[in-house]
């Protein structure tokens, strides 16, 4: 069995100078944190969701999260899985009438949803070791800019080869 840690979604922050967006998670027992890189758009989603804002018309992850509820399911766990060539993969676990059943997700996709369901949000422990940062004091605002001090010197070139997670 995986050797699993809960996350907390901490929020989207912008990587400057190049205004790229991540999903910043923190571990729920440690002091690390996993920055993932995504899309405008899914940053955009998360944030709204975040901050209680509930567009008009559905958003897709809205949309997404009224499926699964209006087929009987339910958001088990979202689980970020791996990274891979620069590509950080996730899962989506739901629970439904015939079981758990596991949809591979993009890690931006699945946090979204998380952020309108209130789900738990795991990553595999070999994973925060590989591209964790760790971050020792113990006052988040002095944590945050340690962060972004980390970011100067990395670029999302470093973690990709792909699309956005």
């Amino acid at each position: 069995m995986s050797d699993l840690v809960a996350m907390e979604l901490v929020g989207v922050r912008i990587e400057l100078p190049t205004n790229t967006p991540m999903v910043l998670l923190r571990e729920l027992d440690g002091r690390r944190y996993l920055p993932i890189w995504i899309g405008t758009p899914e940053a955009t989603a998360i944030a709204l969701a975040l901050e209680g804002v509930e567009p008009q018309r559905p958003m897709t992850h809205d949309l997404m999260k009224t499926v699964v509820e209006t087929l009987g399911a339910s958001v088990i766990e979202i689980r970020v899985t791996e990274l891979r060539d620069g590509t950080f993969f996730a899962d989506l676990v739901l629970d439904t009438d015939d079981g758990e059943v596991v949809i591979s997700a993009r890690p931006s996709d699945a946090i979204a949803l998380a952020a309108r369901t209130g789900s738990p949000i795991i990553a595999e422990r070999s994973l925060l070791d590989e591209a964790g940062v760790e971050i020792e004091n113990e006052d988040e605002e002095e944590e945050i800019e340690k962060f972004r001090e980390f970011l100067e010197d990395i670029s999302p070139e470093d973690f990709e080869a792909g699309s956005p997670s």
